[in-house]
This record gives C-alpha cells, sequence and structure tokens, in this order.
C-alpha cells in the first residue's frame, strides 16, 4: 500500500473536523481503517498540559487539600507544600493522558472541553504530521543499516585486527566475504562510536593534520547562499527600519565530545530570559525539530511575536534558513540573520550567559546524562538569578507578557525563591539522584 500523502492527511484532518467515522475517512482516501488510526495515533502533535507547581496530577489546579501528612499544625495547601511530595500520600492522585485519547479520533480536535481542559493533549494537524512522518522516514535510513547481532559480528571481527595494528585495507583484503559493508562505511561506524575502536586507534588517520584554512579573504564564505540577505550588515539594517524590535540570540554548547549530545541556547536580549533545549546531535534536523515543536505548543502568532528576528552563527546545523524560517507548509514564522565568521562579539547576549551554564555544567563535562526536564530545572534556577543591569530583577520578573507566560508555561520554567537558587554542579546532580 502506496505512503500516506499531504494530501491524504489534509483529508483525515477536514474527516475528524466534520466528526466523521475514522472507516469513512478511510473510504474518502482509499486507505485501511487501521492505517488512519495509525497514522493519527503516530504522527498527531502533543502538547503538555498544565501541571501547577510541577504537580501532573489531574486535581491539582483546585485542589485545597491539607493534613496528608499528619501534620496537623500546619496550614499550607499540600499541593505547595517542599517537604512532601503530596502525589505519594494522596489516594486521589490520579495522572496521565486524558481517556478521550485512548478512543477514536484519538486527538483533541474537536473535544467541547479542549479550551479548559489542563491534561496533556493531542492534535492532528496536517502539515505537521507530514512534517512528522517525512522526518521519520528521513530517519530511518539515517546510522548504522545493520542489526545489533550483525555489528557485534563486525566488531568481534575487525577491532582486534584494528587493535593489532593493521590497516583497514589490509583488513578488507583478509576478510572481504565477512565484512558486509564498504569500507568507507565502516570508517564512518569507527568515527560515530559503533565500534569498540576509535579514531585513535587508526593510525593513519590520527596521523594526519588538520587541514589549516587559508588567512585573508572571506568573500567565498560571504557568498554562500544561506548568507544571502541575511548577513550582520543586513541585521544592523532590519533593526534600524525597526526600531525597538525585540529579537533572539541563538548558539549551541557542545559536551566534551563533537558527538553526543548538544544544547541549544536561546536569549531574548529585551529581559535575558535563556531557553535551553537538549537534542541528541548537532544537526539541522535537531535544530528544525525544536523549531517545529515550538510553532505547534506556542501557535504561530505568539511564536512570531517571540521571536521576530534571530541572529546566531554559521554553524552547519543553522543553515537549513528555509526549515528554520517557515513552517512546513511554507508560513514565515521568523526571519535569521548570521554573525560575520569568527566575530563571536556580535551575539554578546548569549556568549555572557552560557557562564551560567558552565557554572553547573563544567566545560568538558558530557551532556548525555541530562535530558529536557533537567534542562527545565537549569531555566529555572538560571532565569530566577537577578541581575545587576536589570536593577536587581530576574529575567522571570521581566518577561511578565501574555506570550512570555505562555512560554514559561509550555517550557514548565518556574520562579525559584532567590534564596533556594543553585548555580553549581550540585543543581542537577541533585536531581538526577
Amino acid at each position: 500500500m502506496a505512503r500516506i500523502t499531504l494530501s491524504d492527511r489534509t483529508a483525515i484532518e477536514a474527516g475528524i473536523y466534520a466528526r466523521l467515522p475514522l472507516g469513512e475517512i478511510a473510504r474518502k482516501i482509499r486507505k485501511t481503517t487501521t492505517a488512519v488510526s495509525r497514522e493519527i495515533r503516530n504522527n498527531c502533535t502533543r502538547v503538555t498540559g498544565f501541571h501547577p507547581h510541577g504537580n501532573d496530577c489531574w486535581r491539582a489546579t483546585s485542589c485545597k487539600r491539607k493534613h496528608l501528612c499528619g501534620n496537623m499544625a500546619c496550614s499550607k495547601n499540600c499541593i505547595h507544600c517542599k517537604t512532601h511530595d503530596c502525589r505519594t500520600l494522596c489516594k486521589q492522585y490520579g495522572s496521565g493522558p486524558c481517556k478521550q485519547l485512548s478512543k477514536p479520533p484519538y486527538v483533541c480536535n474537536v473535544c467541547i472541553l479542549r479550551r479548559t481542559c489542563k491534561a496533556d493533549r493531542a492534535y492532528y494537524i496536517a502539515a505537521q504530521a507530514d512534517a512528522a512522518a517525512k522526518r521519520r522516514y528521513s530517519d530511518s535510513r539515517k546510522g548504522p543499516q545493520l542489526t545489533k547481532a550483525e555489528m557485534e559480528s563486525l566488531d568481534a571481527l575487525v577491532s582486534p585486527l584494528i587493535l593489532k595494528g593493521q590497516p583497514l585495507t589490509h583488513i578488507f583484503s583478509s576478510h572481504s566475504s565477512e565484512i558486509p559493508v564498504s569500507q568507507r562505511t565502516l570508517y564512518n561506524y569507527i568515527d560515530d562510536g559503533h565500534l569498540s575502536v576509535g579514531n585513535l586507534d587508526l593510525r593513519r588517520k590520527v596521523g594526519y593534520r588538520p587541514r589549516k584554512k587559508k588567512k585573508g579573504t572571506t568573500e567565498g564564505f560571504e557568498n554562500l547562499q544561506f548568507r544571502k540577505e541575511r548577513t550582520f550588515q543586513h541585521f544592523e539594517k532590519h533593526l534600524e527600519e525597526n526600531p525597538g524590535l525585540p529579537y533572539v540570540e541563538m548558539d549551541t554548547v557542545k559536551g566534551v565530545r563533537e558527538q553526543g549530545k548538544r544544547m541549544l541556547t536561546m536569549i531574548f536580549t529585551q529581559n535575558d530570559l535563556m531557553l535551553l533545549f537538549i537534542m541528541p546531535d548537532g544537526t539541522a534536523d535537531s535544530v528544525t525539530d525544536i523549531f517545529d515543536w515550538l510553532t505547534s505548543a506556542l501557535g504561530l502568532e505568539t511564536f512570531r511575536a517571540l521571536f521576530p528576528a534571530i541572529l546566531t552563527d554559521n554553524g552547519s546545523e543553522f543553515k537549513r534558513v528555509r526549515d528554520l524560517e517557515q513552517t512546513w507548509d511554507g508560513v514565515q514564522r521568523t526571519q535569521l540573520f548570521y554573525c560575520d565568521p569568527q566575530a563571536s562579539w556580535q551575539k554578546p547576549h548569549i556568549e555572557k550567559n552560557h557562564e551560567f551554564i558552565r557554572y553547573v555544567i563544567p566545560k568538558g563535562k558530557t551532556l548525555n546524562p541530562y535530558d529536557q526536564n533537567d534542562m527545565m530545572v537549569l531555566m529555572s534556577h538560571i532565569n530566577s538569578t537577578k541581575r545587576g543591569k536589570h536593577k536587581g530583577k530576574s529575567p522571570m520578573e521581566l518577561a511578565a507578557s501574555p506570550e512570555f507566560e505562555k512560554l514559561k508555561q509550555v517550557l514548565e520554567i518556574t520562579e525559584i525563591p532567590a534564596d533556594e537558587i543553585v548555580l553549581s554542579p550540585s543543581l542537577l546532580r541533585r536531581q538526577n539522584l
């Protein structure tokens, strides 16, 4: 059966809004009911619900229960308690997805409670579903094409020989019938860390010196397609034409190695509110995924209001201009500009505020142990730190517009009391216990 196309997904979305049974939608696009059901559940856009005080209980918004711990002298509602977690004490605690998502149409598009519901939600949006499916299809063709057993067999064969000092050309000549990949692919497997040996075990690769870049003119760099009409000079002109326009600076933070997780960082220059996103790698796909998710979670108009212009560097992860500036259906959501080569001083806010990250995650430490929950905690502490440049106010206090409040809600950034802020490695070490 042919794969579901964008036009099919548009028909599915229209059918959901028309409250048609999945079987009837399937007949209209000539697919099976199972295929339509699987398409909706796999490619819907999921939005995190409102969790007051970080509590995911269904009753958290209106709960007034007290004395669950047995301390009758306490006057606080248990949901505000910092000594005990009320979720472990309350028999009425309940969490998890809404029961309506377990039955057709599996999404909240036409739910009568969708505007007031505080639970985690799901929506089927054709353009975003098509983007998610295409990205999954592309990702399935990346990385090793061998099974786990085949990779282990290859590792058992090749790694001991490399450790003996044998060059790959010799190994291929001796075992060509036993090695199921090309020599180039095997180099890539070693470079990506899929085998027990690494680049340091390859004599010739270590022996090669990095090529030196030619000094002097950057005309070739300036003419790169992704930078056209988006240089720092264009950015300055854009600010002159739009006085007072708020803009965002963007960068990435690496761990101890080139491979592994990366951190995408953004900062709003008008109030120094910093956003942190953990990424599985430093690819353009990972950055695009975050832009798509933010657009979906905030809504297009809120995204445009918060991110009218973004200034970043010339890293390869930011070169897919069309994917970052526009949604999958071609609607403009922001405008990108690029600093000059080797001119990180042109985005001073993000570079300066990276020091807050390094207080907690020292330079040279891998980012692999951390997840987005850790980033949520780190953002809350960094953004609650008061700044002298803002007359003693914190970014959390300054970012008080409806758009920023929605952003903080979506990312679950909470204000930390001044005396409870931790900016040392113990912050995330304590979180990961």
